[in-house]
């Protein structure tokens, strides 16, 4: 180590064991120069303390200023205080007090500190600096605030030379235009690209939506957030959850995608709804999303059951509009057709009315025997809700029925009635025909139970699906047996033989005996 200053002395009495400097006081040391108005040296300890304007320079790039610094000479430690600043290419550290570690390029507050670099300012209670990686570990009451963010953590990892930030532990960054959050205990933020991804705990905060998941990954410049597994997605505008196992979310478009065990989740008077499918579509404003649910869709509500291969739910409209093999089960009763809409009270959000579409069907089991149905088809049939329970139908166009009768206070089946009508009413009671009013002149044959032949019983195109109605929530995710693939016939791709009908010259219809 050499050293300079203009005036050079010793006072065993007042600093024994030490030469005092004044005046310009210049130290090096393998690489570090140091300046001050004072300084002591003990020479034994090889120990020097700057007073005053204290000025330290490491190579060419790392300067720090302050009031006053001991520098270990053998162990290479440094301990400046009061008013330190202390600057490199990419930032500027302000503190209180300061530890430099030499032999590790390594230095540390304990009380307090601020680093500012192009695009962040940093505070944090504690932390550490490597000047070789440029890396900041940052814990207690950490902040990083820019103009378009405030990050607040305990525990994070920052890099001044390329803006990244490893968060560990609860952490919370606000978007200081629009108020939007994220928060994570873990995860990757990019302060320059404002990209980041979490993988604990990750909670994305919108205006309208509030995302949650257990890895999220969020492009705040393009509003776009993709998020794995026990994902839930709650509009905070209306009473709609979205779940799933993998979600895409594109903000600008107001555009939420879903898939692995999707499900919609809607509060109606008091009950939820669930509607699960292969894939979930949300798009739209609030109170005015459409919802489309694909392939393998079912319905859960307490008083409503449902199945197709597709929905459609417009918000604005109320109407629920399910395709493709649809069947809905209504306390007792099954109601399929080629297409099924559902009808809610926008304000009440209660359902309402009810419209089947083309081979109109509903079937409900006799009260008391399980094994003989009540029948009614048509080509459309029209519904009406009250609390809830379906309370009215209007079969109109070639209306057919099959009514079992049973005595009132005895429950014995006396009569079976087929009729036949262009147009048949029917009001229900507690999910039982109470009544029936034919609009029209009908055709109607009774018949007692004895006398009733076996292709009376049930009307063309009966199908009984009990089977496939969810019992539960749970249920929706199950497959049941039409779900299932058809095998692929192995033989489908073989040539059939080229058999030829000599007279016509024609191959005749398959399955025709050729003689």
């Amino acid at each position: 180590m050499v050293y300079t200053s203009e005036y050079q002395y010793t006072d065993e009495e007042k600093y024994p064991g030490a030469t005092i400097l004044i005046g310009d006081v210049k130290m090096k040391h393998q690489g570090i120069d140091l300046k001050s108005q004072q300084a002591l040296y003990y020479r034994k300890e090889n120990f020097f303390k700057a007073i005053g304007k204290v000025f330290i320079k490491q190579g060419d790039t790392i300067t720090q200023t302050s009031d006053y610094a001991d520098y270990d000479v053998n162990a290479k430690q440094a301990l400046s205080w009061g008013n330190v600043v202390l600057t490199d290419p990419t930032m500027t550290l302000t503190t209180d007090t300061l530890q430099f570690d030499r032999i590790n390029q390594k230095l540390y507050y304990q009380s307090y500190g601020t680093i500012k670099d192009v695009k962040n300012t940093l505070k944090s209670k504690k932390g550490n600096y490597y000047l070789e990686t440029k890396k900041f570990t940052a814990t207690n009451r950490v902040t990083v605030v820019n103009p378009e963010n405030n990050l607040e953590s305990n525990h994070l990892d920052y890099y001044t030379n390329s803006g990244l930030a490893y968060l560990y532990g609860p952490s919370t960054i606000t978007n200081t235009q629009n108020k939007n959050k994220l928060y994570t205990e873990k995860g990757f933020y990019n302060t320059k690209t404002d990209i980041s991804h979490f993988t604990k705990n990750a909670k994305l905060y919108l205006k309208e939506r509030t995302v949650e998941g257990d890895s999220l990954y969020y492009d705040k410049k393009r509003g776009f957030a993709s998020a794995t597994n026990n994902i839930q997605v709650v509009d905070t505008v209306q009473n709609f959850v979205t779940k799933g196992n993998y979600a895409e979310l594109f903000e600008l478009k107001d555009s939420l995608f879903i898939i692995k065990r999707a499900v919609a989740i809607s509060i109606i008077d008091k009950d939820s709804m669930f509607i699960h499918g292969d894939t979930l579509l949300v798009t739209g404003k609030p109170k005015k999303r459409i919802v489309r649910t694909y392939h393998n869709v079912k319905i859960f509500k307490s008083d409503l059951q449902g199945k197709c291969d597709s929905i459609h739910t417009n918000q604005t409209t109320g109407y629920t509009k399910m395709y493709r093999n649809p069947v809905i089960w209504s306390d007792q009763n099954q109601i399929t057709g080629d297409s099924i809409y559902l009808q809610s009270n926008i304000e009440t959000e209660k359902l309402d009315s009810l419209k089947v579409f083309n081979n109109a069907f509903i079937i409900s089991k006799d009260s008391i025997s399980k094994k003989d149905f009540n029948q009614i088809k048509g080509r459309n049939m029209y519904g009406k809700f009250f609390k809830n329970k379906l309370k009215t139908l209007l079969v109109k166009g070639n209306a057919e029925s099959v009514y079992f009768n049973r005595n009132e206070e005895t429950q014995v089946l006396e009569t079976i009635t087929k009729e036949i009508s262009s147009n048949i009413e029917f009001s229900l009671k507690d999910g039982q025909i109470e009544s029936i009013k034919y609009l029209n002149q009908s055709d109607g044959v009774t018949y007692p139970p004895s006398q009733l032949p076996e292709e009376v019983k049930k009307l063309k195109g009966f199908i009984w699906r009990e089977d496939e109605q969810p019992k539960s929530k749970e249920d929706i995710f199950s497959k049941d047996s039409s779900d299932k693939k058809i095998p692929k016939d192995k033989n489908k791709d073989k040539k059939l033989p080229a058999i030829i009908d000599k007279k016509k010259k024609k191959r005749p219809p398959i399955g025709m005996n050729n003689k």
